[in-house]
């Protein structure tokens, strides 16, 4: 068997592995589960939800955003390439005035504006899923109350980071080289063993049942294996493993991922102005490790 397929498969089958224990720990140990701490225990988990915050906001800015913008551009690139050389160089001017348009940025935001519409559509038809954890405040006193994680956003935080993965997995795929190979791999699995315990943090924040968690970190788990399979697939078929449809789709993702970041996890964390240095330090903290795997992944 060839060298380079072996080590994919092993890259393969150790993100399915890690990206499992590093999900199940804040999903599983009671330790972790907000509603039952109170005092140090209590300030620490937020603490750590803050650093998730950190991690969620590097993960859009720092990795969906950036890998969206690129490909669409590449995309776009390659569509207008034109037949020949000489109506390259009659449309030269044409194309450097239309590439001024930010079409990522669009499709980017079409992600943002489908989700804002989901939700509104889900609260309108059913104004309860979005609630209240760990507060027993009847429904007339939720104005005053900080928002907490509903599920449908949990929902769509999950949704937005499987693609990714998915995406992930698939640039680990189709490596031709396996040095290449592996130094991306080491830098995913650090990623996703970072993320996914901060989404399992999140998904336990939002109350999300234990059944529906392990259902969610399961088919996350698979999402980056999934994707490292196409791309072996891609490249043993010698096929292109970048397309405008999956541009689009790692565009749409990072949108959805971008109002969860910002109108959801960010907001939820800082609700209280209780040690607001040390938040911005672990959110701080947390953004800053993503940047840095970013160099890599």
């Amino acid at each position: 068997m060839d060298t380079l397929l072996v080590v994919k498969i092993g890259c393969l089958v150790g993100l399915l592995v890690v990206t499992l224990i590093c999900g199940l720990i804040p999903s599983q140990i009671k330790w972790f589960h907000s509603s039952m701490a109170r005092g140090k225990h209590r300030r620490i988990l937020g603490f750590i939800g803050c650093f998730a915050a950190g991690v969620f906001l590097g993960a859009c800015i720092m990795h969906m955003m950036a890998d969206a913008l690129g490909d669409i551009q590449e995309e776009i690139k390659k569509l207008r390439q034109p037949g020949n050389f000489s109506q390259k160089q009659n449309s030269t001017s044409e194309d450097d005035d239309s590439d001024g348009y930010p079409f990522g940025e669009l499709i980017i935001s079409l992600g943002f504006f489908l989700v804002f519409f989901l939700e509104s559509v889900v609260l309108q038809c059913c104004p309860r899923a979005v609630h209240s954890h760990g507060n027993h405040e009847s429904h007339d006193d939720h104005k005053s109350v900080p928002e907490s994680h509903s599920s449908f956003r949990a929902f769509i935080l999950f949704v937005s980071l499987s693609f990714h993965s998915v995406f992930e997995g698939l640039a680990i795929g189709v490596q031709k080289q396996t040095v290449a190979a592996i130094q991306l791999c080491l830098a995913v699995l650090i990623h996703k063993a970072i993320v996914v315990f901060s989404l399992a943090m999140k998904l336990v924040q939002s109350g999300t049942e234990a059944r529906w968690r392990l259902l969610y970190l399961l088919v996350f788990a698979l999402m980056s294996p999934a994707g490292i399979g196409v791309g072996i697939g891609v490249s043993l078929s010698d096929g292109d493993g970048s397309s405008l449809a999956q541009a689009v789709l790692e565009g749409v993702a990072a949108g959805t991922f971008l109002y969860v970041t910002f109108l959801e996890i960010l907001p939820y964390e800082l609700r209280s102005h209780e040690s607001l240095l040390a938040k911005f330090f672990f959110i701080g903290l947390g953004f800053s490790i993503m940047a840095i795997i970013a160099i890599w992944a």
